[in-house]
């Protein structure tokens, strides 16, 4: 059994404001070893009905795989000699804090570098009663499947300490085998699965784990060369070493896991070519960067961080909780997915920690937290073709109903009074208005930390009297009143006026998560402590779901799904399944609930006694992973800094739209202006009016155009602060409304082939190098809008590209000045209130766009 060390940082009110990137697994060279008796020197192999694998023993042996339609193109290839299949044993360590994650390679017990290459099988149909090792067949295989078998070894020699000997040290050379299979089977048109699966090794392991937590490690890797002899070659190998030094760590619990020191490998590694010039995008939705070449990726569902990086609120959020400030990787929604502008392609399947490392330039290695790899290659000769197939396989969006994309999402707190007030005021500037978004439903308390929500899902007809008569009156006027919930309940003893207490409710069914000792696992979060439903146990979805119920009974049409990023790496699941998998898993099974519920009640409502498809419900989230586009309605980008910096401001929102558009998450939106604002002494974060405008002018472009009022509404600009801001926004909101018929169809497109909204330039002119380059600058809406806003203080004028490919010219809505030329770059006015956009010359949705324009008198 491995040793998972789990470390509590919740309550440390000093900290460390510069953290220690975490400690891991080096990349790892090895030496591929072939079985010249068995393998040929060169062989074509099919693979299903429309690929093939290539097999050379040229240059010590490689293999690649292509699509039979473009046989000369590798979609995936290994390095000449070198090993693309390699092992380890090792401890793991995870440092938490209220969201945030720290995972590190600790004591590292073996790593098996090295690769035997010794047979290529080729299974048909009549040998699919075969048993293998550690794994079958997929259910309902396209034959033929490949098999590939070898064995990974690795020798390490390393000090101990020896009793009873004059000597300090004792050197103890150890080695570890074991037999591996991959396996290769079409999935579908354009798609190759493959399994790699790795025995129980054969080696001299220590009986038990040491009890200290280690704070280093360094693997000293020297290459082996290959000097062939009999069937398999001998081994020269320079000296490999670990070396550990331990420190004392505070507040450590520990917990046994698969796999590991006495058991078996629990790091599986992949390795395969990759080239220098190869741009790497997606990973989910990430907020620092688009190309990921150089980079060593971490997939991971956790809370972003309040600063990621820009300075100097990243010191300041480290400073008073561990590591809180998170840096470029920390992300509410990964996926283990990406493209490059080579058009390769390929996914993980299953929930398993992973790392993909693309530090170099000629190599793509991926490190697994596992005993098992799982994963999908795919072919496709556009940037569009492999989203779409990509999204073919996790899943995509339903079609949004109609209101919520028709008008403003207008997000208020305050109590019904504040809600009417509001909006006779937004009647008097004519702001076209889909729905009120009233966070604080459940009403409000004070905490250390400020005002914050009651998390007990019932309304507080106290702050908003008269609730449901609200409710009717702004239905009346054809607005839609949402609401908030997230998967964690909170003790409500000193909340007066309570109908339901959902935690007792819960506590009693049995159905919130459990820690290592079977009892309640009360999760540290923000300035309370919260029970997290179990999302495993069969009882608990239909009990939420009678809570969504009572909601939508009282008209209410949409809610945010908050959270779903804090499942503890510690806690006990009904299912039994491993805790840190299940932490990727659960954002998931947290969007199927709520999406579950929205059908089962389309299916017994629409169309019934005046309830239409305009009556339909809706969702939105900010936590996912891989397949969560499958379940949840729409996505939002979380808790931005009401800033202009680029890690986590405004210009980190452009990024997580467009990355997250290249990884299925097609229809999402941010928070105009941000979210957090901070008022600490030496440390003040505000929403100014400037960044608060432009964010709108931003927001206009994107699937929905909502407001939130932060964290620290009297800190920040509103849109209700002046008639300036009630002006802008109203013309605003008509802008979006304007091409409110063209988002109808990108949002068809959206459901039917899992392209995003708002897309990276990169998309649609894939032979574009320079379009390749950018980043926040620019986007495209579907194809026929680009879109270049304002990001900086005090700017009014914007650099535009105009990209090479694009047959048509591209005209200023406001102006309409033609920019012709191909791959040029022009500064373009952006005053207040005029963003600069372009659409193509001549298209139906360009000129309909300023058509709409004109007609809302914002032309």
């Amino acid at each position: 059994m491995a040793t998972l060390k789990i470390t509590k940082k919740h309550h440390k009110h000093f900290n460390n404001p510069f953290p220690a990137p975490p400690k891991s697994l080096p990349f790892i060279y090895g030496t591929l070893v072939l079985n010249f008796h068995r393998l040929p020197s060169n062989q074509i192999y099919t693979i299903g009905k429309d690929f093939q694998l290539n097999w050379s023993s040229k240059d010590g042996g490689f293999l690649s795989i292509s699509h039979k339609s473009e046989p000369a193109r590798p979609l995936w290839s290994t390095l000449p000699g070198e090993a693309f299949i390699s092992a380890a044993i090792a401890e793991t360590e995870v440092e938490e804090s209220r969201g945030s994650f720290l995972i590190k390679d600790k004591h590292v017990h073996s790593v098996s570098n090295n690769q035997t290459l010794e047979n290529i099988n080729i299974i048909n149909e009549s040998d699919k009663d075969q048993v293998f090792p550690l794994f079958s067949l997929p259910k309902n295989p396209l034959f033929p499947v490949l098999v590939i078998t070898g064995k990974v070894f690795g020798i390490t020699k390393r000090k101990r300490k020896v009793k009873f000997s004059r000597r300090k040290d004792s050197n103890k050379e150890t080695s570890t085998c074991a037999r591996y299979w991959v396996l290769f089977d079409q999935k579908g048109c354009h798609q190759v699965g493959f399994q790699v699966r790795i025995g129980t090794p054969d080696s001299e392991l220590p009986q038990r784990v040491s009890p200290r937590t280690y704070r280093s490690f360094s693997l000293k890797f020297g290459r082996i060369w290959r000097r062939r002899a009999g069937s398999f070659g001998g081994f020269l190998s320079r000296k490999k070493s670990v070396t550990v030094s331990s420190s004392a760590e505070e507040n450590v619990v520990m917990k046994s896991t698969a796999g590991g020191v006495n058991g078996y490998n629990n790091r599986i590694c992949v390795t395969y070519s990759s080239e220098r010039n190869e741009k790497v995008f997606g990973f989910g939705e990430q907020f620092s960067h688009m190309n990921f070449k150089g980079k060593r990726v971490p997939i991971f569902v956790q809370e972003q961080g309040i600063g990621r990086g820009d300075q100097p609120i990243t010191f300041a959020a480290n400073l008073v909780s561990y590591r809180a400030g998170g840096d470029w990787s920390t992300t509410y929604a990964p996926s283990p997915f990406y493209m490059t502008s080579k058009m390769r392609s390929m996914y993980l399947e299953g929930y398993d920690y992973s790392v993909f490392d693309l530090t170099k330039d000629d190599r793509i290695q991926i490190q697994l937290h596992g005993d098992s790899f799982e994963g999908r290659i795919l072919h496709g000769n556009s940037p569009s073709e492999l989203i779409e197939c990509f999204t073919e396989s996790t899943g995509r969006p339903p079609l949004l109903p109609e209101w919520i994309i028709s008008g403003a999402v207008v997000g208020m707190q305050g109590g019904t009074d504040t809600v009417r007030s509001i909006w006779n005021e937004m009647q008097r500037y004519d702001v076209p208005v889909s729905a009120f978004w009233l966070q604080d439903w459940v009403g409000q308390r004070e905490t250390v930390i400020g005002s914050q929500l009651w998390w007990n899902w019932e309304a507080d007809e106290t702050r908003y009297s008269g609730w449901q008569q609200l409710i009717q009156d702004l239905n009346m006027q054809h607005i839609k009143v949402m609401t908030y919930c997230n998967p964690c309940l909170a003790p409500m003893d000193k909340k007066p006026n309570i109908r339901r207490h959902h935690f007792e409710e819960a506590k009693k069914l049995d159905i919130l998560v459990k820690d290592k000792n079977g009892k309640l696992y009360m999760v540290p979060n923000t300035a309370f402590d919260v029970g997290m439903l179990d999302l495993t146990h069969p009882r608990t979805a239909n009990w939420f779901k009678q809570i969504l119920q009572e909601m939508v009974d009282d008209g209410v049409r949409g809610w945010m799904a908050d959270f779903g990023e804090g499942l503890p790496v510690d806690a006990c699941l009904y299912s039994g399944e491993d805790p840190i998998a299940a932490h990727n898993r659960y954002p998931e099974l947290w969007a199927k609930i709520n999406r579950e519920f929205v059908d089962e009640w389309k299916s017994t409502h629409v169309g019934k006694e005046g309830e239409d498809q305009e009556d339909s419900l809706v969702f939105f989230m900010r936590a996912g992973y891989r397949d969560t586009p499958k379940w949840a309605m729409l996505f939002w980008e979380g808790d931005q800094m009401v800033s202009w910096q680029k890690n986590d401001g405004i210009k980190s929102a452009v990024i997580g739209l467009l990355s997250g558009g290249l990884s299925g998450y097609s229809l999402n939106h941010s928070d105009i202006g941000g979210y957090c604002a901070v008022n600490l002494p030496f440390f003040k974060y505000q929403r100014s009016e400037e960044l608060l405008l432009r964010w709108m002018e931003l927001a206009a472009f994107t699937t929905v155009f909502r407001t939130h009022e932060g964290n620290k509404p009297s800190y920040n600009s509103q849109f209700y602060s002046n008639s300036r801001t009630l002006s802008h926004f109203a013309r605003l909101a008509k802008v979006y409304k304007a091409w409110k018929f063209y988002r109808i169809q990108l949002v068809k497109e959206a459901s039917q082939k899992g392209l995003p909204i708002c897309r990276h330039l990169f998309l649609h002119y894939p032979e574009d190098e320079h379009a390749h380059s950018l980043t926040y600058e620019q986007f495209l809406v579907g194809t026929e809008i680009l879109v270049v806003p304002v990001l900086d203080k005090g700017r009014e004028t914007v650099k535009a590209y105009f990209p090479i490919g694009e047959s048509s010219s591209w005209k200023h809505i406001w102006t309409g000045k033609l920019y012709s030329t191909q791959g040029s770059e022009a500064w373009v006015e952006a005053p207040i209130g005029y963003p600069a956009i372009f659409v193509k010359e001549g298209s139906p949705v360009g000129e309909t766009f300023s058509q709409k324009l004109g007609e809302y008198n914002v032309l």
